[in-house]
């Protein structure tokens, strides 16, 4: 995403876990084919861009193949507003000189429609009204970033967002500090609990976790809360449990490959069901690999646990299967090698030196 955003014009300073971003000098609205196809959230420009300048110009996505996760959400919410949207060899141009506040129904409560709907919509002439809207706790983040800068938005977290357009100069620089990762929290939880370790996380929220830990509680690992924290004790095998992923405050697609991982060593069989990606199974090769006992029907996966799982030669095809490709990996008897590690860096920032801090050992090799 910094590379997307500086090949706009933006000037980034990152250090220190402090991002600095100036796009007073930003002069494109277009973004290259090579940049959209390393990261599906480069989509996520394509509101703010559209409002900003009334052009904007992307090729389709890339990012984690998990399943058809297509545009058509985003892109009528920005036709509502008036927007003339073209769609041609792989690219997508959308043009409008003032985009208009719009009543918008979203078919699913898509996060990432709902986020380039709100973006857009901030300098929307008008009201803007978002219903079946995303309810993620992101989504509640962005509401309170744009207002900081300005902006006229109210409802996230609910199903109805509405968004009062302002002017461009009605919006200026802000501070913000981002809410914490819940699906990195929740997979260091589920690392503790595959290895029957002792982990306390720290600079979370517990409530955005609730749903992954109404679910560890249920598989009768040891959960303990604080304001900011969450400590799992790790109390032998865990007991199976039937999931089914949800948008939020369901269970998190996001977690569901994590805790098939936990689930493979679980006593007794468990079920998972995958109702937001018709794709994301493609893990289920790779613990079978290491000796997990897992049968796919439809869009379900019957796990029935093990006593142990070995280590094996194994890759990532996406960035969740990749973490719990990790988790395997952490319990398996000998040694694993895990190749493709390119997903796990997109979503967990020096995810082997937190582990061998606690213990594991993780070598990262560079070809």
């Amino acid at each position: 995403m910094k590379d997307v955003l500086t090949s706009l014009g933006a000037r980034i300073d990152w250090g220190n876990q402090i991002i600095e971003v100036d796009t007073s000098q930003v002069f494109s609205s277009e973004i290259s084919e090579l940049l959209t196809r390393r990261m599906r959230a480069s989509n996520l420009v394509l509101g703010a861009l559209l409002g900003r300048f009334g052009r904007v110009k992307i090729s389709y996505p890339g990012g984690c193949q998990i399943g058809s996760r297509p545009m058509n959400l985003h892109l009528k919410g920005l036709r509502a507003m008036g927007a003339d949207i073209y769609e041609r060899f792989g690219y997508i141009t959308a043009e409008a000189r003032r985009l208009s506040g719009a009543d918008i129904h979203l078919d699913l409560p898509s996060v990432g429609a709902t986020e380039n709907i709100m973006m857009a919509a901030v300098l929307a002439e008008g009201v803007t009204s978002i219903r079946n809207a995303a309810k993620e706790p992101e989504i509640v983040d962005l509401q309170n970033f744009l207002n900081k800068m300005g902006a006229g938005v109210k409802g996230a977290g609910t199903d109805t967002i509405k968004i009062e357009g302002v002017a461009p100069e009605d919006l200026g620089p802000a501070v913000h500090t981002v809410i914490p990762d819940r699906i990195e929290a929740g997979t260091h939880l589920v690392a503790a609990a595959i290895t029957g370790g002792d982990v306390t996380v720290r600079n979370v929220i517990p409530e955005h976790l609730e749903p992954l830990l109404a679910k560890l509680r249920e598989a009768e690992a040891d959960i303990f809360t604080g304001d900011d924290w969450i400590r799992l004790a790790g109390a032998g095998r865990v007991r199976a449990v039937d999931i089914k992923t949800m948008p939020y405050p369901g269970f998190p697609s996001d977690m569901q490959p994590q805790m098939m991982a936990l689930l493979s060593l679980a006593e007794g069989t468990s079920v998972i069901t995958e109702t937001i990606f018709e794709n994301r199974f493609k893990h289920v090769g790779e613990l079978r690999r290491m000796g997990a006992d897992i049968k796919v029907e439809g869009q379900s996966a019957i796990i029935t646990g093990v006593p142990k799982i070995s280590g094996a030669y194994v890759e990532a095809s996406d960035l969740r299967a990749g973490a719990a490709l990790v988790m395997a990996a952490l319990a398996a008897e000998d040694g694993t090698v895990l190749e493709n590690i390119e997903h796990i860096d997109r979503g967990y920032e020096q995810l082997e030196t937190k582990y061998n801090a606690l213990g594991a050992r993780i070598i990262r090799v560079h070809d």
